[in-house]
């Protein structure tokens, strides 16, 4: 199991480039994080959903994502409250204190995935969540030091040098742990390292001499790996003001409050010549943006509200009057029609709310959640696209007589009159190179760049995978694994 001394340590991709590297040594391997919050998540292939670096590591695996690599999914829906997911099904919403009752109650189907995944494996490689040194949250514990007492395995701790102190980090998790989960950590290893390795020496030998734990290996920083897709929401902190805002094509994305699968920009992001920028709460939406994208959600009405208290909806207009173009992703889609209603209750109180009133469509939530891969083509472009639906909630009205794209026959999302304005729930869509570029040559770039994302992706796993062989001792870590 691989634990960490902070969120964003690099745990999700140090075991992504694992999994790649004993795999292409013959081992049969398996992902596995027992309880993950993120509101970027994948559809799984039987039919529920995990986290989307569970599916990545799956992927890493050569494996098709499935609920028991992630059995336990929290969605934040609020600053105090989340969906939780088990095996992949929403059981309902609960508030930081509610989870804190029922998460021991859920240890016997976290384990139950577990060795259910390890049962025609030789190796699990297990993630940890946020970090191993919160001993005031050990109790009914599932993600951590609970679930590797649980497993009965043994700990790799992982540190990152890049935002400072690691030192202090990886000996003050020695020093608050109790003595018998501090046996548990086996080794540590660094990550993020920038500049001479040599130069750490001394500091590996302190560490090693004041926790008693072995070092592994020290990880230089690996530019590649940005190419790999993120869990976490740390890359949508950058601001225009902290961006060139200059390219070809230029994406502005606002940042909703409980913005989701935020990776579907991923592949516009890869783009040569293609800027991408995440706008922040109180600032405008840049005026020389040719495409406005608006995100997943998984608070729709409450994102709304959140955009237009930014004056976005204000902005949105005057983009569109510009002659800019506008794509609604999922939640996205929803705000750009005329009304939103949730006669259930499922996002909190009954009621509803005035959509942006972009296209001519409406959506009733409801707790019926479609989770299903899809495939189709999109119909201005005639090119291929696929990916995943994840929603709740259906969407009818006029404004779906003229559909977006086409999925098995079935007719999905809606494009106003002029064509300038669209939405649909497939996540995913831009990972479609042909719809990709023709999408960017209708928003003015002259020349394709022949950019492969999906082959991009495997590269980096690729790169990563022979980058952690070269810094990390594997066979040492297989030994620790075999209770060596």
């Amino acid at each position: 199991m691989f634990q960490g001394t902070g969120s964003d340590v690099g745990k999700s991709l140090l075991v992504a480039g694992l999994a790649r590297a004993f795999s292409r040594r013959g081992l049969s391997v398996r992902p596995f994080k027992p309880q993950n919050m993120s509101n970027n998540a994948a559809v799984t292939a039987d039919g529920g959903e995990i986290g989307r670096a569970q599916a990545l590591q799956a992927r890493a695996c050569g494996l098709a994502p499935h609920t028991d690599m992630n059995p336990v999914l929290l969605k934040p829906q609020s600053e105090v409250g989340a969906q939780v997911v088990v095996r992949g099904k929403v059981i309902g919403s609960a508030t930081a204190r509610e989870y804190w009752s029922l998460k021991s109650k859920l240890m016997p189907a976290v384990l139950e995935s577990f060795h259910r995944l390890g049962e025609d494996a030789d190796l699990v490689l297990v993630e940890g969540a946020g970090s191993a040194s919160e001993v005031n949250l050990r109790a009914g514990d599932i993600a951590n030091m609970g679930f590797a007492e649980a497993a009965d395995l043994p700990v790799i701790l992982i540190g990152d040098i890049d935002r400072g102190g690691v030192i202090a980090s990886l000996v003050g998790t020695a020093a608050v742990l109790p003595a018998a989960e501090r046996a548990r950590i086996k080794g540590f290893v660094i990550n993020k390292f920038r500049g001479d390795v040599s130069l750490f020496d001394e500091g590996l030998d302190l560490i090693a001499e004041k926790t008693g734990f072995e070092a592994l290996g020290v990880i230089p920083f690996l530019d590649a790996a940005r190419r790999l897709p993120a869990e976490d929401s740390v890359q949508l902190s950058v601001s225009p003001a902290d961006t060139a805002v200059s390219g070809d094509v230029i994406v502005a994305v606002p940042v909703l409050s409980r913005i989701s699968n935020f990776d579907d920009l991923d592949p516009l992001i890869a783009e040569p010549g293609v800027s991408v920028v995440f706008v922040q709460p109180g600032q405008a939406l840049p005026g020389n943006a040719n495409l406005v994208v608006l995100p997943g959600s998984k608070a729709t009405l409450a994102d709304l509200a959140f955009f237009r208290a930014q004056g976005w909806d204000i902005d949105l207009q005057a983009h569109y009057r510009r002659g800019g173009h506008i794509l609604g992703l999922c939640g996205g889609y929803q705000m750009l029609g005329r009304q939103i209603s949730d006669p259930q209750g499922i996002e909190g109180a009954v009621g509803g709310a005035e959509g942006l009133g972009m296209l001519d469509v409406d959506t009733v939530l409801s707790d019926d959640k479609t989770l299903v891969a899809v495939e189709g083509l999109e119909l201005a472009s005639r090119q291929a696209v696929n990916g995943y639906e994840m929603h709740i909630g259906i969407t009818t009205g006029p404004g779906t007589q003229v559909p977006m794209i086409e999925l098995g026959g079935r007719a999905e999302g809606a494009v106003s009159a002029d064509g300038r304005i669209a939405g649909c729930y497939l996540h995913g869509i831009f990972s479609a190179d042909g719809y990709r570029q023709s999408l960017l040559a209708r928003l003015g770039r002259s020349e394709a760049s022949g950019l492969n994302y999906e082959q991009g992706v495997e590269e980096a796993l690729d790169a990563l995978s022979e980058h952690l062989t070269v810094h990390l001792d594997l066979e040492r870590i297989l030994e620790i694994a075999r209770g060596r």
